[in-house]
């Protein structure tokens, strides 16, 4: 599986950020059966999910982003994206997006394969 996030940019506080993550070398039955999750890594600290979206769309999000981000998924595309609203400084940080079957694993994050993640800085 290879994994490339794309749309990190360097923004104002309060600004808005659409992310994607391109999944390839994944069937499309794969892809449209596993969980999806979009992960950050600030400065410092240790990577955290912040959104995953099962399956068949159910979706789950951290207390830190609820209300803000927004998680999708295009199965015909093989694409996650994370819609980032009302930004605020404390969500700078390299996010990365992820899939597996197991709801277990994605909520854990012991994955192997990781991305290249992409930067998104929040200026106040």
């Amino acid at each position: 599986v290879q994994l490339v996030e794309s749309g990190g940019d360097l923004v104002q506080a309060a600004y808005s950020l659409r992310l994607s993550c391109a999944i390839a070398g994944i069937s499309f039955n794969d892809f449209s059966g596993n969980v999806m999750g979009w992960y950050r890594q600030a400065p410092g600290k240790q990577r955290e999910l912040v959104a995953d979206i099962a399956s068949l769309g159910s979706t789950n999000y951290s207390d830190s982003v609820k209300g803000r981000f927004t998680v999708s998924r295009d199965n015909t595309k093989k694409m996650v994206y994370l819609q980032m609203n009302s930004l605020k400084p404390e969500d700078t940080a390299r996010y990365y997006c992820n899939t597996d079957r197991s709801m277990a694993t994605i909520r854990t994050g012991d994955l192997e394969v990781w991305g290249q993640g992409t930067l998104v800085a929040v200026s106040s």
